[in-house]
């Protein structure tokens, strides 16, 4: 049985002797690790202890899903534990693949079993791209031990994988590569005289440094972009032009519609919210640098707007609004001034969020009451029928009265007791709203039965 966790001298080499098309395969693929020793990052799973390294070690393996980005070793990790349990291999891809290919990995995997008695690890790349039928075909063969299922996904498990398929597969998160790991990567693949470059081509620090940034926690990237700049480079020696000619021009992680596009709208809505303007900055900044379709922000913004500023400054709805038609009408970049003014506006302005929470009880109040009457005197009468019924009748006109205020007028439905839903904050322009719902309120009660007095801009009449 092959030791995962030891490196066996001489074993790469003399792989390669017999790997004719070695030096044909992209360099990620020929410096893909072959033991847990030559694995970069992932220490939170994969470090001395932990549940998922130790498995390995015992070659005690389970259904499991590998959720992270690209480049993070999800691949890499399921050939691993094939290996290390001596199970046939199978990888399938969801892009390509169909219930069909399920059906004929399931014959093969019966098959390998009866001829060798061993298992069969079967990998699907991309799961989250089966329906729930094609994941659900899964199911009979990984309970009845045919198959030892690994998934991977970039996408998050709880919302694009079925809870049948879940609850047979534990499920480990890989984490974006740091820069530490990735110059790790980078430099075993020039180190290595094999499956590297070492031997053929020079390269200095500084210019791995920037490689690895640019890849940008992806290890795949990382090697595509070293192996370009190889090809690129003059008389062996990878300078800094052509590390920065392959280096620039890359965009940062965002997926669109993906999980690290809801991660990252998350973050600015919250650090507008929480009133932090270089945190938000930073959060359009990134997801713009991503390719992020600014408009996409600018509407998000409108919703932050009155969601959490509200009336406590209702100017910034109107900037929003501004900002979304500056946008349309210079388009990026010139727009995006416009959209970080906005931005940054919205996390210095007050905050509010009580039209948010007062709109969410009178839903509520709206749904448990039901289909109640709308009150005959807040009833229109456009026609003498509708007159004739009492449509209309007794309504108080509003600015007809002292102060524009009908005191006592009641206008909710007659058989619900009237609710209050809306409580202004003590920030911003919401402190005179308040101020002045207060005064109403005081001169409504002083109108009761039993009082004497009635109170009108802090003066007793």
């Amino acid at each position: 049985m092959s030791d995962l966790f030891s490196d066996v001298p001489g074993a790469s080499a003399e792989r390669s002797k017999t790997d004719p098309a070695l030096a044909n395969r992209p360099l990620a693929d020929r410096m893909r690790p072959e033991s847990l020793r030559e694995f970069s990052g992932q220490s939170h799973l994969l470090g001395n202890g932990k549940p998922l390294a130790t498995a390995i070690a015992k070659g005690r393996v389970h259904s499991m899903i590998f959720w992270g980005p690209p480049g993070t070793g999800k691949t890499t990790l399921a050939r691993m534990i094939a290996l290390r349990t001596e199970s046939h291999f199978i990888a399938l891809s969801a892009v390509m693949a169909g219930v069909k290919d399920i059906r004929a990995a399931v014959a093969d995997a019966r098959d390998y079993q009866q001829m060798h008695r061993r298992g069969t690890v079967l990998f699907l790349d991309e799961v989250h791209r089966f329906n729930k039928a094609q994941q659900d075909a899964f199911l009979p063969y990984v309970e009845d031990g045919t198959l030892t299922f690994i998934g991977a996904t970039t996408e998050n498990p709880s919302f694009e994988l079925n809870n049948a398929l879940l609850s047979r597969a534990k499920v480990y998160v890989l984490k974006v590569l740091d820069t530490d790991a990735l110059l790790e990567i980078i430099r075993r693949a020039v180190d290595d005289e094999t499956h590297g470059l070492a031997g053929q081509y020079t390269i200095g620090d500084d210019e791995l440094e920037l490689i690895a940034r640019a890849a940008d926690g992806d290890a795949r990237r990382a090697l595509n972009l070293l192996e370009l700049a190889a090809d690129l480079s003059v008389d062996g020696v990878i300078g800094p032009a052509v590390v920065q000619e392959v280096a620039s021009g890359g965009a940062r992680r965002f997926d669109k519609q993906g999980e690290y596009f809801y991660d990252q709208i998350s973050a600015l809505h919250k650090s507008i919210r929480g009133s932090d303007p270089d945190a938000a900055l930073y959060w359009l900044m990134r997801m713009l640098d991503g390719g992020c379709d600014p408009l996409y922000v600018a509407r998000r913004m409108i919703r932050v707007a009155s969601e959490d500023i509200g009336n406590a400054d209702p100017r910034a709805l109107q900037l929003g609004l501004n900002a979304w038609d500056v946008l349309q009408r210079l388009g990026s970049p010139e727009g995006e001034l416009a959209l970080a003014q906005a931005v940054v506006y919205f996390a210095c302005a007050a905050k509010s969020n009580a039209v948010y929470t007062a709109m969410k009880a009178a839903l509520a109040a709206a749904q448990e009451h039901g289909s109640l009457e709308v009150p005959m005197h807040l009833r229109n009468a456009p026609t003498s029928l509708m007159k004739e019924l009492g449509y209309g009748e007794n309504y108080r006109y509003a600015h007809d009265e002292d102060d524009g205020i009908a005191l006592g007028e009641n206008y909710f439905p007659e058989d619900m007791q009237p609710g209050r839903y809306y409580h202004p904050v003590p920030r911003g322009l919401e402190i005179r709203i308040r101020d002045k719902l207060q005064e109403i309120e005081r001169r409504r009660e002083a109108m009761k039965p039993g009082a004497t007095t009635v109170q009108k801009d802090n003066e007793t009449e």
